[in-house]
């Protein structure tokens, strides 16, 4: 089957799980504080570790890349791109690159944040 599709698919149903938890949140805690981003970007991060570690220690070859990408990228990457980011600081720092993570994760949050800003700027100057 076509790699693009997999994802595709599988997006689709984290992008539904998603909504699911947020919404659930949102009814059940109120909307002063963002409860469910927080839970997904915690459970996409623990599930991605969880996967990630039973594709490279426990899987066997049956396990194809298809698979993989179909839980991975597709599904909690429909679910939260938190898990993928969460993935590589961890694997840069496992790979004893401290400095090369920690300035993926510092840049990656402060350069996020200021492209939402300038993205919020430019529309609103534009209105």
């Amino acid at each position: 089957m076509n790699t693009t599709l997999l994802v595709f698919l599988g997006a689709g149903i984290g992008g539904a799980l998603r909504h699911a938890v947020n919404s659930a949140c949102l009814r059940y805690c109120g909307p002063e504080f963002p409860v469910g981003t927080m839970v997904i970007n915690i459970l996409g991060s623990f599930l991605m570790g969880v996967l990630a570690g039973y594709f490279a220690f426990k899987a066997t070859e049956s396990w194809s890349q298809h698979v993989r990408l179909f839980c991975t990228t597709g599904i909690l990457g429909g679910f939260t791109t938190f898990s993928a980011f969460s993935l590589d600081a961890i694997l840069m720092w496992e790979r004893g690159q401290t400095g090369a993570a920690a300035f993926y994760v510092l840049g990656s949050v402060i350069f996020s944040l200021a492209g939402l800003v300038a993205g919020l700027a430019l529309v609103r100057a534009m209105t």
